[in-house]
């Protein structure tokens, strides 16, 4: 029976309906993507602030641009695959493109030991290192003060307290307390005391190393302290006059003019310590090639990391392949147990295996069990000769990768389809014939793309080259920290002055682009040429 609805009975409303449809669609689920986008949106303000106060522009520009693009995608009923897609989208951009970006900017300035910062900073380093206590200036009571972990000084002037640290200028603090001429009480920080000046080194050290602006005029000097209970002023031997661009030494007359290298420079060519970052092009990269220090040691250094990253992978996968067709033969007893033997190399840290293979190899007669248990006890130097270290770096990665491609080579043969070799025997195949033209076809199909990884992660193998060797033996014919052992990314290593010593970013960012550019293109070739493999 049909019911007219005009004159139909209103239905009943069902009291059980859910809390989530009382809310017109706008449920528990609403309010957990309200609670998770505040949170998205609380550390994007957070880092957006952050980038405005160390005036990176650009980091500051693509975190707003992400927090509005993440705003809008999810508060839209539009845009729905793009809610899938934009956290991983965000992440390749933060993670990998930016920090690619980043590192080809880098690659184009002078950012390194002495060209840290900007050139008002420079300025500003400058007059501070050149200070020198003021003929007849007056000393002033002072006492140390601290405010969480943050030291400032507060000097009594003329009877007026006046308190400052490093980054903030003396400011009167007129509800301190003086008690015989000397601040004893200072609203928001805490008073330390003589004796625990006396028993910490390291804060006599910081304190004495404390210089306090005089006021937001670098020219105006600072306030030091030799014994923590008295300071005097100190003033810049040199003069900035940002109009010319130039420091003046009052001292002597020189004149030092700013240039496009980012320093300052005098008429006879020399140069003060301290400079700053400007974009300098291709410079760095050209200089990678043309500078005698590293031009020499990077052709070297080139050459070898061809060839550990290519017999490390050949040496490697054939000692897992053989290793693999031996245990996967079923006539083989005890296979389970002795495959967990050999893939114990693996299971290691290769760090903590490579300074045990330091150690094995080591010329030394109380500890070098490689030359007492091999070689009849002879001083063999396996890490100190040029030939004999990158024998022994190729051998110890050979103890360390095999393991894995013995895995993934057993993997793949026990994967490959049975018909197609039981057809080869049937049609009168032997067994070279059968492997050279079916096994070894379709095992490669599976590997080849972890060959070409594997050769990747090989020339880039930083942690066996740094923790075996150090890169050592060191060339004797350059003034560079680097060795016939050293592959380019611990060149990098070596150039960027982690490690101590002089830093070079940009050279370091511009091998850091020609290592990618190398890496990338022959990916790219091999990856196009094992296509062809899929065709058997």
């Amino acid at each position: 029976m049909i019911t007219d609805p005009k004159t139909a009975p209103p239905r009943e409303v069902d009291t059980r309906v859910s809390h989530a449809r009382r809310w017109d669609g706008r449920g528990w689920g609403f309010v957990v993507k309200l609670a998770l986008m505040a949170l998205v949106n609380a550390f994007g303000v957070m880092a957006i602030w952050s980038a405005y106060l160390q005036r990176s522009w650009a980091v500051l520009g693509l975190m707003l641009v992400l927090v509005v693009a993440a705003d809008w995608v999810y508060f839209t009923k539009r845009a729905v695959p793009l809610k899938y897609i934009l956290p991983g989208l965000s992440f390749l951009v933060l993670f990998q493109l930016f920090t690619i970006g980043y590192t080809g900017y880098v690659a184009m300035t002078n950012y390194g030991t002495g060209h840290n910062g900007t050139q008002q900073q420079a300025v500003d380093a400058l007059l501070i290192q050149s200070e020198q206590k003021v003929e007849g200036s007056p000393s002033y009571p002072l006492t140390i003060v601290e405010q969480g972990d943050e030291l400032g000084f507060a000097i009594v002037d003329e009877g007026v307290v006046k308190v400052g640290t490093a980054e903030d200028p003396l400011q009167p603090a007129p509800d301190a307390t003086v008690e015989d001429g000397r601040a004893t009480a200072v609203p928001g920080w805490e008073v330390v005391d003589r004796g625990t000046l006396m028993s910490d080194a390291a804060l006599q050290n910081e304190v004495l190393a404390l210089r306090v602006p005089i006021s937001e005029d670098a020219d105006d000097g600072s306030v030091r302290t030799r014994e923590g209970t008295t300071g005097q002023v100190y003033h810049s031997t040199l003069e900035w006059d940002p109009a010319a661009q130039t420091m003046t030494d009052t001292t002597t007359g020189v004149v030092y003019s700013a240039t496009d290298e980012g320093l300052f420079v005098a008429e006879d060519g020399t140069a003060l310590a301290v400079g700053w970052r400007v974009f300098v092009g291709f410079e760095n990269f050209t200089k990678a090639f043309t500078d005698d220090t590293y031009s020499g040691p990077l052709l070297k250094i080139t050459a070898w990391t061809f060839v550990f990253a290519f017999f490390s992978v050949v040496t490697s996968f054939l000692m897992g392949l053989v290793m693999a067709l031996i245990y996967n033969d079923p006539r083989v007893r005890a296979r389970r147990v002795l495959r967990m033997l050999f893939i114990l190399p693996y299971a290691f840290p290769a760090f903590l295996s490579a300074l045990l293979w330091k150690g094995m190899l080591s010329a030394n007669p109380d500890y070098g069990i490689v030359n007492k248990l091999f070689f009849f006890d002879a001083r063999i130097d396996w890490l100190n000769d040029p030939f004999l270290a990158k024998v022994s770096l190729i051998a110890v990665n050979l103890w360390l990768s095999y393991p894995y491609w013995f895995l993934v080579c057993t993997g793949a043969l026990q994967s490959l389809p049975d018909d197609v070799l039981e057809a080869a025997r049937i049609d009168g195949a032997g067994r070279w014939r059968t492997w050279r033209a079916i096994t070894m076809p379709l095992l490669l199909v599976s590997t080849a793309p972890l060959l070409i990884a594997s050769f990747a992660f090989n020339f880039n193998n930083f942690t066996l080259v740094y923790m075996l060797t150090g890169g050592g033996p060191r060339f004797t014919d350059t003034s560079a920290t680097l060795g016939a052992t050293d592959i380019l990314i611990s060149m990098v290593y070596q150039i960027s002055g982690v490690s101590g010593g002089r830093a070079d970013f940009g050279l370091a960012s511009a091998l850091s682009i020609v290592i990618f550019v190398i890496i990338g293109g022959i990916s790219a070739l091999m990856f196009r040429r094992t296509r062809k493999l899929e065709e058997v």
